[in-house]
């Protein structure tokens, strides 16, 4: 596994972390634990069940629980997704990978229930482990502690796998765009410092001059980045064959989109993907992603001072003349009036 540009234990307060990880495993009746990107945890175990424990202290058996968990966690990073699984026990365990800008950063590892028998879909047991008369009877000492664990039906598992991503998500996508602004700042801040003790020549200070114009663009671009972040979900496809060009169009907002890149990037036919993306969102490639960046257009409208040039420069229109059309074919009005009708409706 290549090691993350970011890191769990230095972008979020692991101890505000925990009390929050308790809180949901109170919520979701699930165990919870959250580890980095090797499967080290960085977290105590919250709410670790009787039964599990037991299991987890024996030394033969543990080497199984560990298998699973770095079973779960790998397959959950290749699917991209969170993966639901049964451990050596049959138990249900969850890994749901930590993953921002492409970069794994670790995984939060729940679980630890059953599911209603009539409720049971086809699930994977990620390690088997041979039975034997030892075994059975150190289950049979853990049998009562099997029996109270926490029964969900499916669609409860789901729903808090759910929960539990995109809380997840949302809280470290905040920390890192957080640190990014104090690290800009910062270095316009300390910009002054890198020049000479001596009295400055002219062409010291033009350098220094674009230095803090370059930084408080790199400052400027992160803060939109958080803007357009914070303001739209990132579309789920039903058919996992084509999150990657989801994906893809959500973290690349300045960029335009070919059909024909898109379908490669989901190794894809350019045909097989213009039809499955149809079905997908109920209209054509083209028609979605320019309908997106205009739903992004009016965030940035909304939520900043930007000219509209710059909005059109920022979501990769060719000219704000174009932009300006698609817009009003989109909201019947120009992105100029558009903003001053919002500002009048929101008294700003």
């Amino acid at each position: 596994m290549t090691k993350s540009r970011f890191d769990l234990e230095e972008i979020i307060d692991l101890q505000k972390w925990e009390k929050l990880q308790d809180s949901l495993s109170l919520v979701t009746k699930m165990a919870i634990l959250t580890v980095d990107y090797k499967g080290v945890p960085v977290t105590k175990h919250s709410y670790c069940q009787p039964f599990c424990q037991g299991v987890r202290q024996d030394a033969h058996l543990s080497q199984y629980c560990q298998k699973c968990d770095a079973r779960g966690g790998l397959e959950a990073v290749r699917q991209n997704k969170p993966y639901i699984y049964l451990c050596h026990f049959n138990i249900i365990d969850i890994a749901i990978p930590i993953i921002i800008d492409n970069q794994y950063l670790g995984a939060i590892m729940a679980g630890q229930l059953k599911l209603r028998e009539s409720d049971i879909p086809l699930l994977e047991q990620v390690v088997s482990r041979p039975p034997n008369v030892e075994t059975n009877r150190k289950f049979q000492a853990l049998e009562e502690h099997y029996h109270a664990l926490p029964l969900l039906s499916y669609d409860e598992v789901t729903k808090c796998v759910d929960l539990l991503l995109q809380l997840s998500t949302y809280i470290v996508e905040e920390a890192i765009q957080k640190h990014r602004s104090i690290d800009l700042y910062k270095k316009v801040l300390t910009t002054n410092l890198d020049a000479p003790a001596s009295v400055e020549t002219l062409d010291g200070s033009e350098r220094t001059y674009r230095k803090i114009q370059s930084i408080q663009q790199e400052l400027s671009d992160a803060l939109i980045s958080t803007k357009l972040k914070n303001g739209a979900d990132k579309f789920i496809a039903a058919n996992s064959v084509l999150q990657p060009a989801f994906d893809h169009i959500y973290a690349h907002k300045n960029e335009n989109f070919s059909l024909k890149d898109m379908a490669k990037l989901c190794h894809i036919s350019p045909s097989y993907f213009s039809r499955i993306f149809t079905k997908e969102t109920g209209e054509n490639f083209s028609a979605f992603v320019a309908r997106l960046k205009i739903e992004w257009a009016k965030q940035l409208l909304e939520s900043t001072d930007l000219p509209v040039n710059q909005v059109s420069d920022e979501l990769g229109f060719c000219d704000a003349g174009y932009f300006i059309k698609t817009f009003k074919k989109f909201e019947s009005l120009t992105p100029a009036a558009y903003r001053s009708m919002y500002k009048g409706l929101s008294g700003k």
